[in-house]
Formats: structure tokens, C-alpha cells, sequence
């Protein structure tokens, strides 16, 4: 492992430290995947676009995370944004600027509007990384319209534990509201683990050659290998730089509980889709998703 080296001031971006930037990214409107949706449970939208500092410039994102939820997005966002090529972004991790045209309405002005939300200062790249965004079978059209050249990463975890983490998460966000867990939650948590029909709908509007594939798995065991990896994708210069691989968001100890025959079922009901997407992408390895192991080779 290389001699650590942390992110200064150079091209003129100031360093914050992190509790800084988290309150920078709350006054941004940020959204993660650890924190509520939208308030009032409706469809999420961006806060404001920020200022342009005087002698950035705005334009499209260099590269944007799509999926998955409950799959250590946030993590790694922030392990990639603290490289020096990379601005920290001034809006939010999660700008979720495509949810709203669910059922149309984008005119070609909404795609200088997302511009704006990614200043940088000289050559750094910036970008942000919203989870929905694979998920929802609108935006991949969209997102080509609105930053054709960007690299989009995908990460993705074992369908079924992602299944049950993205559940914890709704029915603590819906207990924070006073209400119940929305009758639709266990569909929605597990449409989102469905990964080869989400890359289908990328590779519609997306050449394969610009879509990184991430396991979380993989990222948990060799952190460093995966970020050089990430790095490598992303065209950065520096692949050696070693960011605090320690720092991680707040973990999730709690998770719904499934009896034997009902995880059988939710295995089953992915098998197919997991199978298809091991095959299309070689870096997954099956026997690191337990419920999967049987799959492998």
C-alpha cells in the first residue's frame, strides 16, 4: 500500500472538514441513502442550484452514480470525492433531478438546469450519485440527454440483503413520519435489487464500455484495489491516492428478520435476473452474495 496522502487546497477548492461538509451538503438539500425521502413522502426534487464561485465553470457531470440503494453509495461517493481531481460537490450527493418526470414534461431547457448544479474549478472532475436513477425506467433516456459522455457507476449488493436493508430503511422513515409502512414498500425494495433488467434499460441509451459495475461485497473486502479500479474508470490521473478507507456512514444495525421459507421465495423470485446479470457482467462474483453462493462457477 502507497504512503497515505491526504486532499489539500490546490486549484483553489477549500477543504472542509467533515462535519463541514456534511452541514454544507444538509443546507444543499442533499438526500443519501441513509437519510428520509422527501418530507411529506412525495417525489423528491433538487433544492436550488448553487453559485458558481467566480472563475469556475458549470457544465455536465463527469461521471454519475445510479444505483443501488442500501448498497454503501454514500461511501463510496465520498471516498471518490476526496480525490484532488475531484470537486466536492457543492449541491448534494443525491441531487434525485429526474424522479419528477416520471410521467414526462422535460423540455431541452432541463438539461442546461442540470448543468448547473455541477461547478468545478479548472480540470477536476464532479459529479454526483443518486441511487433511483437505474432503478426508474425514465431516467436512463433522460440522463443521455442531459450528459451523454458521463461515466455512470453501479453498485450493487446481494439482492436479498439489499432488499432487506432498503425495508428497515422505509419502515424507519415511515415510523420518523408517525405512519405506518407503506402497503407498496416490500414491492418497491425488491424491484430495486432487480440488477440485469436495470442494466438492460442503462445499455439502451449507454455504451457498456461507460457503465462501471461495483459489488459491495468486493468493495468491503478489498477497498483499495476497487478504489484504484473506480479511479482507473473515471480517467483520473493520481490512481495511488488513499483516502481514509475507514471512514464509513452511519451503518445500519437492524434488519428485518425472514423465516426460511419465505427468504427461499425472495431467492427464487430473483434467481433468474441474478444469473442473467452475472453473465453479463464477469467482475461479479456469486459466491460473495450468501443468498446467491449456489449460483457460483
Amino acid at each position: 500500500m502507497s504512503p497515505q496522502r491526504t486532499r489539500d487546497s490546490a486549484q483553489g477548492v477549500p477543504r472542509l472538514g467533515h462535519g463541514a461538509r456534511w452541514l454544507a451538503r444538509l443546507k444543499g438539500h442533499a438526500h443519501t441513502e441513509q437519510d428520509a425521502p422527501s418530507g411529506d413522502g412525495g417525489v423528491d426534487t433538487p433544492g436550488p442550484a448553487p453559485d458558481c464561485p467566480a472563475g469556475w465553470r458549470t457544465g455536465p457531470p463527469d461521471f454519475v452514480g445510479v444505483g443501488v440503494q442500501r448498497s454503501g453509495t454514500t461511501r463510496w461517493f465520498n471516498l471518490i470525492t476526496s480525490h484532488p481531481e475531484v470537486a466536492r460537490p457543492v449541491a448534494a450527493k443525491e441531487l434525485h433531478y429526474f424522479d419528477r418526470f416520471h410521467s414526462g414534461g422535460w423540455e431541452p431547457a432541463d438539461v442546461n438546469r442540470y448543468h448547473a448544479y455541477f461547478p468545478r474549478a479548472g480540470e477536476q472532475q464532479v459529479g454526483e450519485w443518486t441511487p433511483l436513477y437505474a432503478s426508474a425506467p425514465w431516467i436512463p433516456r433522460l440522463l443521455a440527454a442531459a450528459a451523454p459522455d458521463a461515466r455512470l457507476l453501479m453498485l450493487v449488493r446481494d439482492p436479498v440483503e439489499r432488499f432487506l436493508s432498503g425495508l428497515q430503511l422505509d419502515t424507519t422513515v415511515a415510523a420518523r413520519r408517525g405512519a405506518p409502512l407503506s402497503r407498496y414498500g416490500p414491492l418497491e425494495a425488491f424491484v430495486r435489487g432487480r440488477y440485469h433488467a436495470q442494466l438492460v434499460g442503462l445499455l439502451r441509451h449507454f455504451d457498456r464500455s461507460r457503465v462501471l459495475i461495483l459489488q459491495y461485497e468486493r468493495c468491503a473486502l478489498e477497498p483499495q484495489a476497487q478504489l484504484r479500479r473506480t479511479f482507473a474508470f473515471l480517467g483520473l490521473r493520481d490512481l495511488e491516492f488513499t483516502p481514509e478507507l475507514d471512514a464509513h456512514p452511519r451503518r445500519q444495525l437492524e434488519k428485518p428478520a425472514l423465516d426460511r421459507a419465505t427468504r427461499d421465495a425472495y431467492v427464487q423470485a430473483y434467481e433468474d435476473d441474478v444469473v442473467a446479470f452475472a453473465r453479463a457482467c464477469e467482475e461479479i462474483d456469486l459466491a460473495l452474495w450468501p443468498n446467491f453462493a449456489h449460483l457460483a462457477g
